[in-house]
């Protein structure tokens, strides 16, 4: 064979070049892939650590706890109402006539009888003084009828007048007496027209804001007519407040009146966070309203202070019933898990779980069924709790850690 037709063998260097870069990107590869394992290790292993310390694998969980206590509590029905004067009355003109004095001030505070307006009387006092001197003169007239009734009847027991004549004066005897009535009947009615001209007040209460000044002229029943009267007066002590309660609670609020039970009812500002007052219900009404599904209720306050006024809103809560020696429990340590709701009942340094049945609640405090008076319930750090973790108790409330959740039943 000759030198040209031996076969060529490649060189060593190019032979080998390419199985050592492929080795060395796979171990590079593998490095980096141990590496990012590891890493994930580190992290999740922190994560676990940290997990078990926040519940307590890394010592106790501190907490503040409440005792249960044995108490009462008040069932509410909670609305909104509007404070509703016991009587408003608006006052208009009986008489036409021109305004001469306006006796009270802007907002005064009135008695009943208390002069309010004054019109000019003077042509009803003429009016009145005729009348008055028909009146006499008629009453005279039926004495003098009256005296000769009495002689024609003396004369005819004598036999020396007739029958005739005895009756004849009887009957003008009555006809004189129903003369007088009738001047009676517009002297009185003169008098009337007199006082109309001298409004006074008919109720107790505050009068608002004057609408008429002296020298205006008032005609009557324009005033009425238009809407316009001459002076409103308020009633203010008592008063009372206008509200509604769902028909559902028809029942339990039936079975307190039965009993002739007081209700009492409170009242707050429009923010429900201030009380304003304090009264008792006087009256159900006879009827649900069939738009809303509700009936009315109106409560009455003394309003001593005067804190309530006409037509204000207000928030109101009527007390049905108040429930006797029951649990009660801060309603902050009230935990949810969907519809089951627990507490982490406190012993031996340790807590449990335990499910129990919220009630009313009231004031930050709800009733319960499912422990007793006396145990210790923890009322902070739930984001840390669990069953059977140990934890410490301190003195002091910890700082928020997002996990406090109130729970609880509303009433």
């Amino acid at each position: 064979m000759s030198q040209q037709d031996a076969p060529k063998t490649p060189p060593p260097a190019a032979s080998q070049k390419k199985p050592k870069g492929c080795l060395l990107k796979i171990i590079i590869w593998i490095a980096l892939i141990a590496a990012v394992a590891f890493g994930v290790h580190l992290v999740m292993s922190g994560k676990g650590d940290a997990k078990k310390a926040g519940r307590g694998a890394g010592g106790p969980i501190t907490i503040t706890t409440a005792t249960a206590k044995k108490g009462d509590i008040g069932v509410y029905i909670d609305s909104i109402g509007t404070v509703t004067p016991v009587y408003t009355a608006s006052i208009f003109s009986q008489v036409t006539g021109v305004v001469v004095a306006v006796n009270f001030q802007e907002g005064q505070t009135v008695k009943k009888g208390d002069p309010l307006i004054d019109i000019d009387d003077r042509q009803y006092q003429a009016t009145l003084l005729q009348a008055q001197g028909l009146l006499e003169r008629d009453q005279n007239l039926m004495a003098q009828a009256q005296m000769d009734l009495e002689r024609y009847r003396a004369a005819w027991a004598r036999n020396a007048v007739s029958k005739q004549i005895l009756d004849d004066q009887e009957k003008l005897v009555l006809q004189n007496e129903g003369t007088v009535k009738n001047d009676q009947g517009t002297v009185q009615f003169d008098q009337i027209q007199v006082d109309y001209c001298h409004i006074k007040a008919p109720i107790a209460g505050r009068v608002g804001l004057r609408l008429v000044d002296p020298g205006n002229l008032v005609t009557a029943g324009s005033s009425s007519n238009s809407g316009n009267p001459l002076v409103v007066i308020t009633q203010i002590q008592p008063i009372t407040t206008v509200f509604t309660i769902p028909e559902d609670n028809i029942d339990q609020v039936q079975a307190q009146l039965l009993k002739d039970s007081k209700l009492a009812v409170d009242v707050f500002d429009r923010s429900a966070q201030k009380k304003i007052a304090t009264g008792e219900m006087v009256a159900l009404d006879n009827q649900v309203d069939t738009t809303t599904g509700t009936v009315k209720i109106r409560s009455v306050f003394p309003n001593d202070d005067n804190a309530l006024f006409p037509n204000q809103f207000v928030n109101t809560r009527l007390l049905v019933e108040t429930l006797k020696d029951v649990t009660l429990i801060p309603s902050a340590t009230i935990q949810q898990n969907g519809q089951i709701s627990f507490v982490y009942v406190v012993q031996n340094d340790t807590v449990s779980v335990r499910n129990i049945k919220p009630g009313v609640t009231d004031n930050g405090l709800t009733q319960v069924e499912g422990i007793n008076p006396g145990d210790v319930v923890a009322d902070s750090s739930f984001d840390k709790l669990q069953d059977k973790s140990k934890i410490t108790v301190a003195s002091d409330k910890p700082p928020a850690d997002g996990g406090h959740k109130p729970g609880g039943k509303g009433s």
